[in-house]
């Protein structure tokens, strides 16, 4: 009998992906056959010639599981799709019924099935189908991963719990995650009196960690649309840091912190030869991730040839400093098949900060 865990979440950049990935790598320990499904995926990705989820494209890189992909992603949200269902094109039961039939071949290939939800428990709703009436229908407990924190965690917490009560589906576990490491065991103390009357086990998912939530030089590239001129190396290396170039150089300088992508304009000849130089020096490449050149004005071409000459890492752009920065500041990391320095840590995390032996007793 095939064992099933619908990870669900509070909200969108919980760790829900994150949480898929660890529990197939601790699954794997134990399970001869480890499956994974996105029943409804809101993020459309082209991977080996088929429209999928971006999850399951990445699950299916990381875990080699190609031979299933035409059952990991049954129902992908096109643009189209939302109008398309509420003018009775499309069918909601048809789209309930792909997603049964994937779920019950998987069921039959696999023993232990992650299926993950896109978001929280009303997510889908606008097409009749919410992570709540889908775990419901497939008779899949539910693992509800949460944000970190105290009240804002209960709040949105309870709100789920009620859509998921109402929907018939069966919660047994909430994952509070990024939990900051000094507080928390507080933290999950506090959560488990506020829901010791539950019939769910409150148990600690990961703590923060900067490599995780942080995005990879290349990922910002992308991000802006923009060449970066990087080695492989350089262009995978995670930004912890973004500041402005907009003090005096030295001052710059001074404050420097691991790991910078540095914003400076293109007119500051001064600051763009001293960082370039810098870069040369072993005390200061750590803390020099790269630098964003912006405005419209040309980079002068002895500045040109000394950043060429460092072999420092940047990107330029036409836009504002502001308008970089904004872009940037907003921006909320996801993992890619590519970021194997955080897949590889997040399965290492997941065999010291998850207790497998408990969700797999539970679920």
């Amino acid at each position: 009998m095939c064992k099933k865990i619908f990870i669900a979440a509070t909200g969108q950049h919980c760790g829900k992906t994150t949480t898929s990935l660890s529990l197939i790598h601790l699954a794997r320990s134990r399970y001869k056959r480890v499956g994974f499904i996105k029943p409804m995926g809101p993020k459309l990705a082209s991977y080996h010639g088929r429209d999928i989820d971006v999850d399951a494209a990445l699950i299916s890189q990381v875990y080699g599981m190609e031979d299933d992909l035409e059952y990991m992603s049954p129902v992908v949200i096109q643009s189209h799709t939302t109008r398309d269902v509420l003018e009775g094109k499309i069918a909601s039961a048809d789209m309930l019924q792909k997603i049964k039939n994937a779920v019950a071949v998987l069921e039959q290939k696999c023993d232990f099935l992650i299926i993950e939800g896109a978001g929280h428990a009303g997510v889908g709703a606008v097409v009749g189908l919410s992570n709540a009436d889908i775990a419901a229908e497939l008779d899949a407990p539910v693992l509800v991963v949460t944000s970190s924190g105290v009240g804002s965690v209960i709040d949105d917490l309870s709100l789920n719990l009620a859509l998921f009560r109402a929907a018939g589906a069966d919660v047994r576990m909430v994952l509070p995650n990024k939990l900051i490491a000094e507080k928390r065991e507080r933290t999950l103390r506090y959560l488990q009196l506020a829901f010791k009357d539950q019939d769910f086990l409150v148990m600690g998912g990961f703590n923060y960690s900067p490599i995780l939530a942080d995005p990879p030089l290349n990922h910002l590239a992308d991000l802006l649309g923009l060449e970066l001129r990087a080695t492989e190396e350089q262009a995978a290396q995670i930004i912890h840091h973004v500041q402005l170039g907009a003090a005096a150089a030295q001052r710059v300088v001074d404050i420097l912190m691991p790991s910078t992508l540095l914003i400076v304009t293109s007119s500051r000849d001064e600051l763009l030869v001293m960082i370039s130089t810098l870069y040369h020096l072993p005390e200061f490449q750590p803390k020099i991730g790269g630098l964003l050149i912006t405005g419209v004005a040309p980079v002068a071409a002895i500045v040109q040839r000394v950043l060429d000459d460092a072999g420092i890492p940047y990107m330029r752009t036409d836009a504002t400093t502001a308008q970089a920065f904004t872009a940037i500041n907003e921006y909320v990391s996801k993992i890619r098949a590519e970021d194997k320095k955080k897949i590889a840590l997040v399965q290492k995390l997941a065999e010291s900060e998850l207790s497998f032996d408990t969700i797999d007793q539970i679920f």
